[in-house]
């Protein structure tokens, strides 16, 4: 079993897609699957699925659903310096992410 690398990546970042069919696209995480080293963006990877009606409340048909990326496809967005990775920075015994292209705390 190998062993893997920490994600870096939390529920509520902005990213853009850096490969694959939504190159270029930006979103926001909505769910972070560390297990599988993916996550899920809004409004990107969407698939479409077929949802039958289970009860009287509940409305079938076509349903848009955002589906997993891998986290090597999306890159932080810094709101000064754009796309960019994350390093990690010790302040008064506080861990705290940076970008690592101009150091600003993300």
């Amino acid at each position: 079993m190998a062993l893997r690398a920490r994600m870096r990546l939390r529920k509520g970042d902005r990213v853009r897609v850096l490969s694959g069919k939504d190159l270029g696209k930006e979103g926001e995480i909505t769910r972070v699957l560390p297990e599988r080293n993916m996550v899920i963006v809004d409004g990107v990877n969407i698939a479409k699925k077929h949802q039958r009606s289970t009860n009287a409340t509940m409305q079938g048909g076509i349903i848009d659903k955002d589906m997993p990326v891998p986290a090597s496809n999306v890159a932080i967005l810094c709101p000064s310096c754009g796309p960019s990775r994350i390093g990690y920075q010790f302040d008064d015994r506080v861990k705290t992410r940076v970008c690592k292209k101009c150091g600003k705390s993300l």
